[in-house]
């Protein structure tokens, strides 16, 4: 996790150093005049707490402050975009005593992130989560742990106190990606098909899947654990927009009843490294972009005919489909080639 530390006091910056030291990502920011006692690995800062955060927030993945939990509460409040997006939030005393999970205890992973900062200061973690307190894990902590989305975010809550109440839920994870952390789960089945799990009787319902859940936002006890393993393969004209791209790849996600929560990469040829277009979509979903050179595209046999248009263009007889393909590691095609405008789409899953 890529950690800013934060300390305002010279005792902070000194426990600062120390949980530096055994944060390998870690960076530390010290107040100006308390720097010294931070060696020279500190970040001087200088003016007001809040307006370093603002500069600082979006590029880490995780904050440790050392100092009031009041004043990270007012330093952090108006930053905040949901518990899906909000970097992981530890609250530490100057002695290194305690260490709270603040925000994004699970998502986030700040529970875990507490844990780590109280081995490093000797101190104790403090959680509050319900499910940890109880020994439990819960259901966004679980798909943290393995690389899932959660959709839609509103559900959790409803199966996280199922898990509480000792309910039960069936769930559906035919590559056993979370089944393993709830072997041992009071309520929780494991069934080997959807319509099982349908027919179960069970009160609510965890799907591990890249596939269109139908009604899934209006069944409050229905969760998608969704696997980032679609890669998109995308060849488009030179200055497309990324609003057709994005209304292009949506579009045929869902005629493949695919969901847009499970694209895990885009993938185009060299050529189009400079798109602007494309680089804004892939920027605005975070989704990394890969660009492979047309050599190691026409290396790949792809089902769909020999594209004159992108021959001549980029020297690759085809794009979306190869591109797909090499994204995918050697994945299966699950929509090949389909052209919507100036935009041609190709998606493969991933085999692992």
């Amino acid at each position: 996790m890529k950690l800013a530390i934060i300390a305002i006091t010279r005792n902070g910056a000194q426990l600062g150093a120390q949980l530096q030291a055994a944060s390998p990502q870690a960076e530390l920011f010290v107040l100006e005049r308390f720097a010294a006692a931070a060696g020279t690995t500190a970040t001087p800062f200088t003016g007001e707490l809040k307006a370093l955060v603002k500069r600082l927030w979006g590029h880490y993945q995780g904050f440790a402050f050392i100092m009031a939990t009041g004043i990270v509460v007012r330093s952090v409040v108006s930053l905040l975009a949901g518990k899906d997006r909000d970097p992981a939030v530890v609250v530490l005393d100057e002695a290194g005593r305690f260490a709270v999970s603040l925000l994004a205890g699970h998502l986030g992973g700040a529970n875990r992130l507490a844990i780590e900062l109280a081995a490093a200061s000797g101190g104790t973690p403090v959680i509050t989560t319900a499910t940890d307190v109880n020994g439990l894990t819960a259901w966004d902590d679980a798909a943290r742990q393995v690389g899932l989305r959660v959709e839609p975010l509103a559900h959790i809550k409803n199966l996280n106190s199922l898990l509480l109440e000792g309910g039960r839920i069936a769930l559906v994870d035919r590559r056993g990606r979370v089944a393993p952390i709830f072997a041992n789960t009071p309520g929780v089945e494991v069934h080997a098909t959807f319509a099982a799990a349908l027919q179960s009787g069970t009160a609510g319902l965890v799907f591990v899947t890249h596939r269109l859940l139908p009604d899934l936002d209006r069944r409050p006890y229905l969760l998608a654990l969704r696997p980032p393993d679609l890669a998109v393969g995308i060849g488009c004209n030179r200055g497309t927009s990324a609003e057709e791209i994005e209304a292009a790849v949506v579009s045929e996600l869902g005629r493949a009843f695919l969901a847009f929560a499970s694209v895990g990469r885009l993938a185009s040829v060299q050529e189009k490294a400079d798109e602007v277009g494309l680089l804004e979509f892939a920027t605005r979903h975070a989704l990394p972009l890969e660009f492979f050179p047309a050599a190691e595209l026409n290396a790949v046999v792809a089902p769909s005919p020999t594209s004159l248009h992108a021959l001549v263009a980029v020297g690759a007889r085809g794009v979306c489909e190869p591109a797909a393909i090499l994204a995918a590691g050697g994945g299966t095609l699950l929509i090949t080639k389909k052209k919507c405008g100036n935009v041609t789409i190709a998606v493969a899953e991933r085999g692992d």
